[in-house]
């Protein structure tokens, strides 16, 4: 695990500073990106966001990780909050992320990544049937939950 957590901290870092030659390396080339919009991006197409300037980031991380392998695959669950824009718009400040990584020559390479946006925060869509509340807030249409 110690493998998959180096890999996360490097390519974390790639991201945030627009390094194509590391991200060139971590990338599998058959990498494929699902976005929170249902956008899919290859590897020439992820790498060119950063190439041509297009997209910017100020800060680039990832908390709440949990990781399985099985045989040569990980699973990565992530939240990934971020702080930048993409063609001068501002992007969503937080997605949850899921990561698969393979290794079959004892390094590791993200094959795939699928993001959706996380209710209720900065950039997302606002949550159905909510009417502009944040989330967690209560219905008006239903009585408080009191904790206990």
């Amino acid at each position: 695990m110690q493998a998959i957590k180096e890999f996360l901290i490097t390519w974390a870092a790639a991201e945030q500073a627009g390094d194509t030659t590391t991200l060139e390396t971590q990338l599998a080339d058959d990498f494929t990106a699902v976005g929170p919009l249902g956008f899919i991006l290859t590897k020439q197409m992820w790498l060119a966001r950063h190439r041509h300037g297009d997209l910017t980031y100020q800060a680039f991380s990832l908390s709440e990780v949990t990781a399985r392998t099985a045989g040569g695959t990980a699973i990565v669950t992530a939240r990934n909050d971020t702080h930048g824009s993409y063609q001068g718009h501002p992007i969503p400040e937080a997605v949850r992320a899921t990561l698969i990584l393979a290794s079959d020559t004892g390094s590791w390479k993200l094959t795939a990544i699928h993001m959706s946006f996380i209710a209720g925060t900065p950039g997302a869509p606002p949550i159905p049937g909510a009417n502009g509340r944040a989330a967690g807030e209560n219905s008006p249409n239903r009585p408080s939950v009191k904790e206990a």
